[in-house]
């Protein structure tokens, strides 16, 4: 008889403790793998933050004009336009007063890019985000670049084209100064002296030039920001950037 009591404590016992385990095991955040809504909202609030960062510190003074990664410089055939402008008095100032201008041009641009990108990214697939997810380091960045791109040039060009269109010294502009260094360049280039010195005509559209300038400095900061998120942990600010991209964490490793 104490045998069978005493086997019935121990059962006891038993049950007991797999109920404690079991309480434990369900307070532990254990999480499964990860479900197509969680991967498509981190990927969304990811994209948004970092598009946002991106604009935010492009858009404010000396955003691009101060920071030589994205700086905006005339092309490099115009390197004699600025060679003889800088032997007039006050000639290097005017030079640099155009850069600055074209460089806040773009600046007041990037003020007006978010609503661009967010509109891009909240028209994201399952696919779009399961492949962004598990693609290389900058597939977000090319993402919104394949789908941004065009909206964001013709956003930036005018504002470009009328920085360069401004008189600069009497009655020239820079582009005045440009298309009449160009034009002459060109003429002897495709001339038979031309020819047989193997010139090659300049056949860079100015504002083509600087707005696609512009815009590789928008998606190098969206890249930079895309990175941080990927590779950096206090970057994830939120739970569900820690889950979504914790799971690439483990797969490194």
């Amino acid at each position: 008889m104490k045998a069978k009591v005493l086997s019935v404590f121990a059962g006891l016992l038993i049950v007991s403790g797999c109920a404690q385990v079991m309480n434990v095991l369900q307070s532990v955040n254990v999480p499964g793998p990860l479900t197509e809504q969680e991967v498509i909202s981190g990927l969304k609030e990811a994209l948004t933050t970092g598009a946002r960062n991106s604009a935010e510190r492009l858009a404010a003074e000396n955003g691009y004009y101060g920071d030589m990664a994205v700086k905006i410089l005339l092309p490099d055939e115009a390197g004699i336009i600025v060679d003889n402008i800088s032997k007039i008095p006050g000639g290097d100032k005017l030079v640099e007063d155009v850069i600055l201008k074209i460089n806040r041009a773009a600046e007041d641009a990037a003020r007006e890019v978010a609503p661009i990108f967010v509109s891009s990214i909240r028209q994201m697939t399952i696919k779009d985000a399961f492949n962004i997810l598990n693609g290389e380091d900058n597939a977000a960045t090319e993402y919104l670049k394949s789908t941004t791109y065009n909206e964001l040039y013709a956003l930036y060009k005018p504002k470009i084209q009328a920085s360069t269109e401004k008189k600069i010294i009497g009655d020239i502009s820079t582009k005045d100064s440009w298309m009449a260094l160009t034009g002459k360049w060109n003429s002897f280039a495709n001339s038979v002296a031309g020819k047989i010195a193997n010139f090659k005509p300049v056949n860079t559209e100015l504002d083509d030039y600087l707005t696609t300038r512009a815009l590789t400095g928008m998606f190098l900061k969206v890249e930079n920001e895309e990175l941080k998120i990927r590779k950096d942990v206090s970057a994830r600010i939120t739970p569900i950037l820690q889950r979504v991209f914790g799971s690439l964490d483990n797969k490194t490793k």
